[in-house]
């Protein structure tokens, strides 16, 4: 297990689309194990392997005071409501984003040994399901923002404390 550097803006692998598992076998546990460790290092609350240069649709999720989660192949089946949130990433670091994102959501994905998975999601965990499966889908959360003034870059001194204090998605 070992934290992999996560690619940023303006890498170009960020856009591209990731192809689905087919096989779950030694080297995707050391993937997914390898994710898990990048995402904590990272303080984020979740992580795509796109942001790793792996196109493999897989993503982790760690939603503070519960278990991480595992998602192979996700794809969300079902969206009901609408939302005003303030979102990060891992992958463009120093800015954040306010956007709309579903209230709830469910979702479907293989967990790590292959069984299938059902996920009725509110809130952050909504919102980290929907912002992991856009990076699959080379989908940013930048380009759900309305208008460039819902982009703000944060204050060095406001990046330290979020590091320390706030989780933000992959």
């Amino acid at each position: 297990m070992a934290a992999r550097p996560i690619l940023v803006l303006p890498d170009e692998f960020l856009r591209k689309r990731a192809k689905r598992v087919r096989v779950i076998n030694a080297p995707m546990q050391r993937l997914i194990d390898d994710m898990i460790d990048t995402m904590r290092k990272a303080h984020g609350v979740g992580l795509a392997a796109i942001q790793i240069g792996v196109l493999q649709r897989v993503a982790v999720i760690e939603i503070p005071e519960e278990d991480v989660r595992v998602l192979i192949n996700p794809e969300i089946l079902r969206r009901g409501g609408e939302r005003e949130v303030t979102e990060g990433c891992l992958s463009i670091p120093g800015y954040r984003g306010k956007l709309r994102r579903s209230v709830k959501v469910t979702a479907r994905a293989l967990d790590r040994h292959g069984k299938e998975i059902r996920i009725k999601a509110e809130e952050l965990l909504a919102q980290a399901l929907e912002h992991e499966i856009d990076h699959l889908n080379g989908i940013l959360y930048i380009d759900h923002l309305e208008t460039h003034s819902n982009l703000w870059k944060l204050e060095p001194e406001a990046i330290d404390t979020e590091a320390a204090t706030e989780a933000h998605s992959g």
